[in-house]
C-alpha cells in the first residue's frame, strides 16, 4: 500500500470521529463559516484601514451581533412577554367583535359572508386561546437554546474571521487541483455569497425601517414590527404580506377603516413596489460593482428557490445555507466544465501528434 493511500484511510476515519465529536456544533460552525466567507471582503477592507486583523475581526463580530442577532433575541423576548401577559377576556371580546362584523356584512357580499360564518363556526375560541398561551411557554423554553446557538455562531465566526487567511491557504493546498483553479473556486463562491448576504440584509433592514417607522405614528411598537417585517421580507413573494395584512385586518376590525387603507396602500406602494422592485436591484448592482472584487451575475430565480428550499429544510438558518450550497455547487460545475474542456483539448492535441 502506498503511504498516501494509508494516510487517506486514516484521515477518513479521523474525520468520522471528528464529526461525531463536534456534531452538536456542526450547524453553528457551518453557518459561521459561511458568514465569514461572505463578509471576507469587508473584513479585508477594515484590516487594510486599521492595520489589525484582530481588531477588524472584533468589529465584524460585534456588527454581526448588532444587526443580525440582537434583533432576533429582542423579538423572541418581546413575543414571550406578550404571550405570557395576554388577556383572555380581551381575546374573547375580539372574537365576538369579528363575529359581529361578519354578521353585519352587506348581503351584496353574501358568498363572502357565508364562507366567513362557516369558518368562524369551526373555530374553538377556548382552544385557540390555550394554544396562544402555550406559545409563550414554548418561546421561553426554546429561547435559551436559540441564544446558545447564536453565541456559538458568533464565537466560531470570530475565529474563522481571525484565522481566515491561514485556513483558506491550508485548504487550498489540500485540494488536488491547480492553485489558480482553487483560488477561482473560492473567489466565485465568496463573491456570490457576499452579494446574496449583503443584498438580503440591506433590503431587509431598509424595508423593516420603512414599515416600523411608519407604524410608530399609529402607536405600534415600531422596533418590533420593523424587525419582524425585515425577517418576513426574506420569504420571497409573500413575505411582506404576512406582516402588513394582519395589521390592516386589525385596524379594520377595530373600526379604523381609514388607517387600514392608508397602511395597506403605504405597504404596497412604498415597500413592495418602491423598496423591493426598484431599490433592491440598485442595491444588488451597487454591491456587485463596489463591494466584491470580481462582479458576479446573480440569478434571481435561482436565489429565490435556494432561499425557499433552505428555509424549509434547515429552518431559520436556511436563508444562509441554501444560497451558499447552491452557489458553491454551481462554482464546482463551472470548474468541472473547465477541466473537461481542457482534457478534450489535450486529447485532441495528442491525437494530432500521433497522426
Amino acid at each position: 500500500m502506498k503511504p498516501v493511500y494509508f494516510l487517506i484511510f486514516i484521515a477518513a476515519i479521523t474525520i468520522f470521529f471528528m464529526v461525531e465529536l463536534f456534531s452538536p456544533f456542526l450547524k453553528a460552525m457551518f453557518v459561521a463559516l459561511l458568514l465569514a466567507v461572505a463578509t471576507n471582503s469587508l473584513t479585508l477592507f477594515l484590516e487594510n484601514r486599521l492595520k489589525s486583523r484582530t481588531l477588524s475581526s472584533v468589529i465584524m463580530t460585534v456588527t454581526l451581533a448588532g444587526i443580525f442577532f440582537i434583533p432576533v433575541m429582542y423579538c423572541i423576548f418581546a413575543f414571550a412577554n406578550f404571550f405570557n401577559h395576554v388577556d383572555k377576556q380581551a381575546l374573547f371580546g375580539l372574537f365576538d367583535n369579528i363575529k359581529f362584523w361578519v354578521e353585519n356584512i352587506s348581503d351584496d357580499f353574501l358568498f363572502l359572508k357565508e364562507q366567513l360564518t362557516q369558518i368562524l363556526a369551526k373555530i374553538d375560541v377556548r382552544e385557540v386561546v390555550q394554544n396562544i398561551l402555550s406559545v409563550g411557554a414554548y418561546l421561553g423554553k426554546n429561547s435559551a437554546r436559540f441564544m446558545i446557538d447564536m453565541v456559538m455562531i458568533l464565537i466560531f465566526f470570530f475565529f474563522f474571521t481571525l484565522y481566515a487567511t491561514g485556513l483558506s491557504t491550508f485548504v487550498k493546498g489540500l485540494l488536488p487541483i491547480k492553485k489558480d483553479d482553487s483560488i477561482t473556486l473560492f473567489y466565485e463562491s465568496s463573491n456570490v455569497m457576499t452579494v446574496v448576504l449583503y443584498s438580503i440584509l440591506i433590503t431587509a433592514i431598509f424595508q423593516g425601517f420603512l414599515f416600523g417607522f411608519f407604524l410608530t405614528f399609529y402607536r405600534y411598537d415600531g422596533l418590533l414590527l420593523g424587525v419582524l417585517y425585515g425577517f418576513a421580507s426574506l420569504i420571497p413573494v409573500i413575505g411582506g404580506i404576512i406582516m402588513w395584512l394582519p395589521v390592516v385586518i386589525y385596524e379594520a376590525m377595530t373600526g379604523s377603516i381609514t388607517n387600514a387603507i392608508v397602511i395597506a396602500v403605504y405597504s404596497i406602494l412604498m415597500i413592495s413596489v418602491f423598496a423591493d422592485t426598484f431599490a433592491k436591484p440598485i442595491i444588488i448592482k451597487y454591491i456587485n460593482q463596489k463591494v466584491v472584487k470580481t462582479p458576479t451575475k446573480v440569478n434571481e430565480i435561482l436565489i429565490f428557490f435556494s432561499i425557499v428550499a433552505g428555509l424549509s429544510t434547515f429552518g431559520f438558518w436556511g436563508m444562509i445555507i441554501g444560497p451558499a450550497m447552491v452557489t458553491f455547487f454551481i462554482s464546482i460545475m463551472h470548474l468541472l466544465k473547465k477541466y473537461t474542456e481542457d482534457n478534450k483539448e489535450n486529447l485532441s492535441y495528442y491525437k494530432k501528434d500521433e497522426s
